[in-house]
């Protein structure tokens, strides 16, 4: 197999974040400064910790993914971002309350100069947040030339080689897919007339598509599914990913569920709730924006135990999705799941599952791994839809043709066969017969 060309990998890398003084944020930017401190492990992170295996098992070739395949150093990934606080990034980590006290002053140096862009936002689009850091513009495409401008003095001022765009914001309402998102020309239109279906997000991935800057989207919001950014993207020669991030709970579902699938035993009801105090949880304690992550949630088992070609194991399934704001929990997340299965002659059982996780500590590595396969893909001539990348994604963008794989054991293996497929190594098909001949 050939070994797709690639660009070097060298020179600084701006990364661009929406929702700069979030926690997510906060914990990613703060971590990386520790891990280049040497005082901390890039735990979670596939690019810094994971291996691959190459060839065949008796080959012993499991080279860490970060040798195998060229990707920029987090010694030269430059941090920026827009935010509607005007807060720096010490005051921020302090708010978040991820990181420990003691460790965010002994960052306080590193912090404290950082500050966000002025942000696009309109409290229509998330009604449980305002902030006073915020453009203002005639009409939305007024807004998005904004943001272009933005990024090119970013890249300026830094004396950046190359720039990622990742969503790390908070999850808007919930929006279906219309007319103005159909086509690049619909949508441009629409932005100049105001259209009351384009949300803040679709602006920044405007935005950074207009500029060859690769996005990813790290909520659920419609963002770079739509129609008119998967236009832009391939126009542009840039990749796209998404969408929402897979940490907690739904981690666990994309792992428990293959598995009893594998075994065809049958699911009746899956129960799941979360208590959250952070921001993220402020923002989903309205209706509006709720949809918007239940939606993206409940998608996960439909797609992976196929209710459709299996109905005596999941035609019947009951799905129920809900999560509490609970300030006292923080960033600390409770995910508890009730899963009413049965097995053989239809005897049930039942399994409990109580996962409590740090929402940005899951976050932080996922954030880190895509911008850093995101640039990977830019530079390898990659565009369009990355799904390669759902791995990482609750609601993974997909063809239209398809249906979203959502099978974390799946996602791994097309994951890594697509880092083998881009160095020319021979993908692994797990057959097996090769040994016992």
């Amino acid at each position: 197999m050939k070994k797709r060309k690639i660009a070097s990998a060298k020179g600084k890398l701006g990364v661009l974040i929406p929702g700069f003084c979030g926690a997510i944020s906060t914990t990613l930017i703060g971590g990386v400064e520790v891990v280049n401190a040497g005082e901390g492990k890039p735990i979670g992170s596939l690019t810094q910790m994971g291996r691959i295996r190459l060839g065949k098992r008796n080959d012993k070739r499991n080279p860490l993914i970060k040798d195998f395949v060229p990707l920029v150093g987090l010694e030269d990934l430059v941090f920026g971002g827009w935010d509607i606080f005007d807060e720096n990034l010490y005051e921020s980590a302090k708010k978040a309350a991820v990181l420990d006290p003691t460790q965010i002053e002994r960052l306080r140096s590193r912090l404290d100069a950082r500050h966000p862009m002025t942000a696009v936002f309109d409290r229509k689009f998330v009604k449980n947040l305002t902030g006073p850091h915020i453009k203002n513009g005639k009409n939305k495409y007024d807004l998005a030339m904004q943001l272009i401008d933005d990024i090119e003095k970013f890249k300026e001022d830094n004396g950046l080689d190359r720039a990622v765009m990742i969503w790390c914001a908070s999850t808007e309402i919930y929006i279906k897919e219309c007319e103005v998102h159909s086509t690049l020309a619909k949508f441009e239109k629409g932005m100049k007339d105001n259209h009351p279906a384009i949300a803040p997000s679709m602006l920044y991935v405007y935005a950074a598509l207009k500029c060859g800057v690769p996005f990813i989207n790290g909520a659920p919001n419609l963002g770079v599914a739509i129609p008119a950014m998967v236009e832009l993207a391939k126009k542009q020669g840039v990749p796209i990913a998404g969408s929402d991030y897979k940490t907690g709970q739904t981690l666990m579902k994309t792992i428990l569920a293959p598995g009893l699938k594998s075994r065809a035993l049958g699911i009746r009801g899956w129960f799941s709730t979360n208590i959250l105090g952070n921001r993220d949880g402020e923002v989903l304690d309205d209706p509006a924006s709720f949809k918007t992550k239940e939606v993206s949630k409940l998608s996960v088992l439909e797609s992976i135990l196929q209710p459709g070609i299996y109905p005596d194991l999941y035609k019947d399934l009951y799905h129920k999705v809900t999560i509490n704001y609970y300030p006292p929990r923080g960033d600390n997340k409770e995910g508890w799941d009730n899963v009413d299965i049965f097995g053989w002659l239809g005897y049930p059982m039942q399994i409990k599952m109580d996962f409590l996780c740090r929402d940005s500590i899951l976050a932080a590595p996922l954030a880190l791994d895509l911008v850093l396969f995101m640039d990977l893909a830019k530079r390898a001539g990659l565009s369009g839809i990355q799904e390669w990348l759902s791995f990482y994604f609750k609601s993974p963008v997909h063809a239209k043709e398809v249906y979203a794989e959502n099978d974390l054991f799946v996602q791994l293996e097309k994951f890594e066969n697509n880092l083998r497929h881009l160095m020319g190594e021979t993908l692994i098909t797990h057959l097996g017969v090769e040994y016992y001949k």
